[in-house]
């Protein structure tokens, strides 16, 4: 079927599109959510007008947000798993995880829809990217390490100080200033609205035809 999107919708399009989507998705997700309505004569003329409302929107939510995006992409969230010698976790990394992870991390409420990646289920960097408009969509890096084990994110601890004495024995055995020398050229240690909506329409859209875009409204 097609329809005329009164509003954008992740990985689908913008407002005053006109899209071809299964007949599943549009009547029990797109027209009943209030998203988009059958691209008739008629709805046709409204194009240009939701085109123009939609542009100012989107630019004052990408105004409001573009900060959050610019602190968001690129930041690191790790996760200590049980795993298999494989390195197949014993259970997966989701998208409520990384939700509850970035909140914690960055005091941004994010939602679980909007996290835009597959379970994780094996150790090693993984990338996300969270939905926050159409635009802005910073992504995330999920590293995953075996529990039991250092996180591989957070700087390594300075070897700890040759005990006196042997600093002592060293200088008197050794060509004066090599000491210094070596202290000084040794390596520096480390430097101090319809989410849940959405969803479900993921699930059903993907069930009933696979090649078709997930799709999230962002407004």
């Amino acid at each position: 079927m097609k329809v005329l999107l009164l509003r954008d919708v992740y990985k689908l399009g913008r407002a005053g599109d006109v899209k071809k989507v299964a007949d599943g998705y549009g009547r029990n997700f797109l027209l009943t959510q209030g998203l988009a309505v059958l691209a008739t004569p008629g709805a046709l003329k409204q194009v240009d007008r939701l085109r123009e409302k939609a542009a100012v929107q989107r630019a004052a939510q990408n105004d409001e947000l573009s900060g959050i995006a610019q602190t968001l992409n690129g930041m690191v969230i790790a996760f200590a798993a049980k795993a298999g010698e494989t390195g197949k976790l014993y259970g997966s990394i989701t998208t409520q995880d990384v939700a509850e992870a970035l909140e914690k991390k960055s005091s941004y409420p994010a939602r679980r829809q909007q996290v835009d990646m597959q379970p994780v289920r094996n150790l090693g960097e993984h990338m996300a990217h969270l939905r926050l408009t159409m635009d802005l969509v910073p992504e995330i890096k999920v590293v995953v390490y075996r529990e039991g084990e250092a996180d591989p994110t957070l700087p390594h601890p300075e070897a700890p100080a040759a005990p006196k004495a042997a600093r002592t024995e060293r200088a008197e055995t050794e060509p004066a200033g090599k000491v210094e020398a070596d202290e000084e050229s040794a390596p520096p240690g480390p430097s101090d609205a319809e989410w849940e909506a959405a969803a479900e329409a993921d699930e059903e859209m993907a069930a009933e035809e696979p090649t078709e875009p997930p799709a999230l409204d962002e407004a």
